[in-house]
């Protein structure tokens, strides 16, 4: 009868901890891969992983904040920042994980100083990726922005515009299938990778490995400190996840832990 019980007990406590899922939204390049590259070590810790792959930013963060999810990855802090502040949910950072390069892309230049005058270019439609494209295209010498237009910044911010580029703003998903009808295209790594642009060769500029916007692992403050959400995030930041993100990437996506 004692085995048999601690038998049940043994049962039992495999169930309670095999119970542990985690349903995280994520875009498929990189961040779905580095989840499903995880899985297996977290199944050894009895945590089950589920990935839902999203092609728009605005989705994920809406269903994690309405408990339809358990968290996300896709997004870097000062876009979550934004969010947040419009939307009016408290979604809140659980780990850092890597940097995903922003890049510039054309397939009719072969660099910045052959776009034309009044080049077509497009850029993404949310505030702070919109301001990062800008605030490369600045830091290459495109345009020059106003005085204290930062990560938010928009068209309306060019101070001056020697080439008399004609800026829009697009979904960023949408920006590669776009990239063959404009001058230059500036997408997000995420988006690059999917389309099968390698952002180390194809881009006519690239931001440098001090990039500030580090992708990361979000969720509520209600399960950002539970003990799946953060086996999760101890996962991510392992020197397997590293040597991973190292080796398949190529400097395209870079650790930040």
């Amino acid at each position: 009868m004692k085995k048999l019980i601690a038998a049940l007990a043994t049962v039992a406590a495999f169930s309670a901890q095999a119970a542990e899922t985690l349903t995280v939204a994520a875009t498929a390049v990189p961040h779905a891969e580095l989840l499903e590259f995880v899985k297996p070590q977290l199944a050894e810790q009895g945590v089950t992983l589920n990935v839902k792959v999203f092609t728009d930013y605005v989705q994920p963060n809406i269903q994690v904040a309405e408990k339809r999810l358990d968290a996300n990855f896709f997004q870097h802090q000062p876009y979550l920042d934004e969010f947040n502040k419009g939307k009016g949910t408290d979604l809140v950072s659980v780990a850092g994980v890597h940097i995903e390069p922003f890049g510039a892309y054309s397939s009719k230049h072969k660099s910045l100083d052959a776009l034309p005058n009044g080049a077509n270019v497009v850029i993404p439609n949310d505030a702070t990726n919109g301001g990062r494209a800008l605030l490369l295209l600045a830091k290459a010498g495109v345009i020059s922005l106003k005085d204290g237009a930062g990560i938010t910044a928009t068209p309306k911010d060019i101070a001056e515009n020697p080439k008399n580029i004609k800026v829009r703003e697009l979904e960023a998903a949408t920006l590669p299938r776009v990239l063959t009808q404009v001058d230059l295209a500036l997408i997000n790594t995420n988006y690059a990778l999917e389309a099968k642009l390698n952002p180390t060769q194809d881009a006519l500029v690239i931001e440098g490995s001090d990039s500030p916007y580090v992708n990361i692992l979000v969720a509520r403050p209600d399960n950002k400190d539970s003990d799946a959400m953060q086996k999760l995030a101890a996962a991510l930041h392992s020197e397997e996840v590293r040597k991973f993100i190292e080796e398949k990437y190529k400097g395209a996506v870079v650790p930040a832990f």
